[in-house]
């Protein structure tokens, strides 16, 4: 236990003493880079020390000794300073360590939710493209909403609408007539509607045949099951002259 709470310590002092510099290397998103700094050079010094010694008559006296120490001074220009670590272009640091640089970096930065994946490239939610995310796709221009009758576009989104008359399904695939359980759905084709057209004119060709039924004392399609064969060819004839009024 004491060697694992001591581990903690002896980094931090190494970081202290050291510098991050000299802990970490280049390497991913990493790079090194030289830095310049004031240039310096040696040169001998000549130094006086005083102090005290002997003189004639036992007198203490004052004197000095000339001594030669290394010196510097600063030179023009600059000099390697040696390299520094930081994170490559287009990078950034995602925590106090300069070896985290995990997180990229979009000039401009990214719009409407959308996420910087690479350095300059957004990634882009549902519903939003180009290089900021800032264009809407028309998800009813492309074919890609699926709606069964109407297609609103919005922005980041859109919405699917019917009729009036009709409500939408609680799945959003099926428009619904108000008043009904129908669970035809629409054509956006159109043919719905040819096929609605048809069957009204074979109504309205029905209801004639049976008031010529009426008419002519016929029994009605309902009783057709009780006839007998003599019955049905008996009537043939009146079949005909019904067949000639309709048309």
């Amino acid at each position: 236990m004491r060697g694992s709470r001591e581990l903690p310590l002896l980094w931090f002092l190494v970081l202290a003493a050291g510098g991050t510099e000299h802990v970490y290397g280049p390497g991913r998103r990493v790079c090194a880079m030289e830095v310049q700094g004031p240039a310096s050079e040696s040169f001998v010094q000549r130094v006086y020390q005083p102090f005290l010694t002997t003189c004639a008559g036992h007198r203490a006296c004052s004197t000095y000794r000339t001594i030669y120490r290394t010196a510097y001074r600063r030179s023009p220009g600059l000099a390697p300073a040696g390299p520094r670590y930081a994170c490559c272009p287009g990078w950034k640091r995602t925590g106090g360590l300069p070896g985290a640089c995990e997180a990229a970096i979009c000039q401009p930065p990214c719009r409407n939710g959308g996420h910087c994946a690479q350095p300059g490239r957004c990634r882009c939610p549902a519903g939003w493209k180009g290089d900021t995310c800032q264009t809407d796709v028309d998800e009813c221009s492309t074919g890609g909403a699926g709606c069964p009758q109407r297609c609103v576009n919005t922005a980041g989104s859109y919405s699917c609408q019917c009729w009036e008359g009709q409500s939408l399904s609680a799945d959003g695939t099926l428009c619904l007539p108000k008043g009904g359980a129908s669970r035809m759905a629409p054509d956006p084709t159109g043919a719905d509607a040819v096929v609605q057209e048809e069957v009204r004119r074979l109504q309205s060709r029905v209801d004639a045949l049976e008031q010529v039924t009426l008419l002519l004392g016929l029994p009605r399609a309902e009783e057709s099951r009780a006839w007998s064969p003599p019955h049905v060819l008996s009537h043939r004839p009146l079949y005909q002259s019904q067949a000639l009024l309709v048309q």
